[in-house]
């Protein structure tokens, strides 16, 4: 990189904001408009909030957790605490108050700032139940009792003004602030079990920033969409500190119902997402080409068959030629600039992570002209191992290390890594640490993978998740489960039959497009005997047998059952970040699975 090196998180915030002082940094929607702020002055209200923060009598060292939304003031908060030697610990605003309990008397957090009433009422609920908590802290602003229990933000911004000596202070510990400071506490999402708190250090962070930037090629014209959560390492890496690192601007979404306004509004040129975004576009487009005039669906699919070939020519490197060259630019004025444009019309490329992007989806995009870049990694890794190229891609990879980061395979197939990416270790936990950091500095993934030839990472499922069945054969479910979940009609799918002697399927129906097709069908309005319907039984039947052809006779789906309902986070069989937490689900259906299983000759 041309730019001086900086040792910590901290000396590179105070080089953007030097570098970049005049530049837009973040932007935000009040409710009405969309409003800017610049390195320079988002670095002094850092500084105010971090000398509060010293003020209270918060040291070095201290937990202070954050629980809210994405929105300028996380980010104040992030870089406050940072600046002043505090450990945050991020907390998923969709969380229960019994599981933010549990995370704040884990880690011992003696503070937690919120966003919203209703976020403090979560912790008005389990406080008695917190010891360590001493502080809350508000980015609203209350009124009436509860603005004389809880602090605002902004108050207590105004209040460190002119607080010289904390002012001092804040200077002394973030210039003091070494590589091996511990940064953050980061809480796997649980699939299995409690969450375990991942220790992330500034040179954690700041190694995978910098091997990330020379992979994606971010520069200051950048403009990101922030719109995964940032307490997922995932948009706290790529989405956070490195567009602050190379001086480029974020803009955070105010979630779903807003996002396909705010694409066009901001024309953002980067965006990471993770795979169930990408999948759901996907199906509104194809959704609306099947209700088109049959003139248009013709132009359409003319249109992609251009737009796949030129796909294979750019990923073989070969030359398209004038004719092909001709018709694909008569493809993107007629069909695809109008896609593009649905996504702000500037986007270089998307950025997937957190999940198994199917292939089918990304060739769908490419061949639209939107290029989606698939990467991989980990809480534990910093997070990111290995992530495709804006000129070097393979769809149905996640790409090829990044600098700095060694990949292998080890003999059973698990892929491990090693390098300064690499966590400090789980926190209070040092069996289950020892259990994935070999002595050689080897962390240990849990999942299994590939190494092709040129150095392309393939991910073939997850080491603990492999079925046996009883006839000794190995099955993988996450493959099966990724190449299922491309059916318009399957939302979710999860493979079982460990110690049986075939395979089966729980499907969750996408119930928009499976209610529409009861509706043309004359088929049952109540979910329940909706799926029970033999001629829907017989259509996923289909799906499933097309979808999945080229599998080993053991590995076929044999059993299916279709739940009458979606997977929730509430119902407790997803994750924050929308994993299915295999476990919870199976252990939900033992029932009707064993059912299944009993006349199965």
């Amino acid at each position: 990189m041309s730019s001086p090196e900086v040792s910590t998180l901290c000396a590179a915030f105070a080089r953007s904001s030097q570098r970049h002082a005049g530049r837009e940094f973040l932007r935000y929607h009040d409710g009405n408009a969309w409003q800017s702020v610049t390195y320079d002055d988002f670095a002094v209200r850092v500084q105010k909030l971090s000398s509060a923060f010293v003020a209270l009598g918060l040291p070095p060292g201290d937990r202070l957790a954050i629980l809210s939304e994405n929105r300028l003031e996380w980010a104040l908060t992030d870089y406050a605490a940072m600046s002043a030697g505090i450990v945050t610990v991020p907390l998923y605003p969709t969380l229960p108050a019994v599981q933010i309990a549990y995370i704040l008397r884990d880690s011992g957090a003696c503070g937690i700032v919120v966003s919203t009433a209703a976020q403090a009422d979560k912790i008005d609920e389990i406080r008695s139940d917190c010891p360590d908590l001493k502080l809350v802290v508000s980015m609203d602003t209350f009124e009436g009792e509860r603005a004389t229990q809880v602090r605002s933000l902004a108050d207590l911004e105004a209040g460190a003004a002119n607080d010289a000596a904390s002012l001092g202070e804040v200077t002394a510990r973030s210039e003091s602030a070494t590589p091996s400071d511990v940064l953050t506490l980061i809480y796997t999402s649980g699939t299995t079990g409690n969450p375990k708190g991942v220790i992330l250090t500034h040179d954690n962070f700041l190694s995978n920033v910098a091997s990330g930037l020379e992979a994606l090629e971010i520069t200051p014209d950048d403009v990101f969409l922030s719109f995964l959560p940032l307490c997922h390492v995932f948009e706290r890496m790529a989405g956070h500190f490195l567009p602050m690192y190379s001086g480029a601007a974020i803009a955070y979404s105010r979630g779903l119902r807003y996002l396909v306004n705010e694409l066009k509004e901001v024309s953002p040129t980067v965006m990471a997402c993770v795979p169930r975004f990408y999948e759901s576009l996907q199906e509104r487009i194809l959704k609306s080409i099947e209700s088109a005039p049959a003139a248009r669906q013709r132009i359409f699919h003319w249109a992609m068959a251009q737009g796949r070939r030129k796909s294979r020519a750019v990923q073989d490197k070969s030359w398209l030629g004038p004719i092909a060259s001709a018709k694909h630019a008569i493809a993107q004025k007629l069909v695809f600039h109008k896609l593009q444009d649905t996504v702000g019309g500037r986007l270089r490329y998307f950025v997937s992570g957190g999940a198994p992007l199917a292939r089918s989806t990304a060739e769908f995009f490419h061949a639209a002209g939107i290029l989606i870049l698939e990467g991989y990694g980990l809480t534990e890794t910093s997070p990111v191992i290995s992530v495709n190229r804006e000129r070097n891609f393979r769809f149905g990879t996640v790409g090829p290390a990044i600098n700095g980061v060694e990949v292998r395979i080890a003999d059973d197939g698990e892929i491990l890594s090693r390098g300064r990416h690499i966590m400090q270790g789980y926190f209070k936990l040092p069996e289950e640490t020892v259990a994935v950091l070999d002595p050689d500095g080897w962390f240990h993934t849990g999942d299994l993978g590939e190494l092709d030839p040129d150095g392309f990472l393939r991910i073939t499922g997850r080491k603990k998740n492999l079925i046996k069945l009883s006839n000794g054969k190995y099955v993988a479910p996450e493959p099966i489960e990724n190449a299922l979940k491309a059916s318009t009609y399957i939302a979710e799918a999860v493979v079982f039959g460990d110690a049986q002697k075939v395979a089966g399927a729980l499907i969750v129906p996408s119930f928009p497009a499976l209610e529409e097709h009861a509706q043309q069908q004359e088929l049952p309005s109540d979910r329940a005997a909706l799926v029970a319907h033999p001629s829907v039984r017989k259509l996923y039947r289909q799906e499933v047998d097309r979808l999945t052809p080229d599998l080993a006779d053991f590995e076929k789906v044999r059993i299916l059952l279709i739940a009458d309902r979606e997977f929730t986070i509430e119902s407790g069989e997803l994750t924050p970040t929308l994993k299915v937490k295999r476990r919870e689900v199976l252990a939900a259906y033992a029932d009707q699975i064993a059912d299944l299983y009993a006349g199965v000759d």
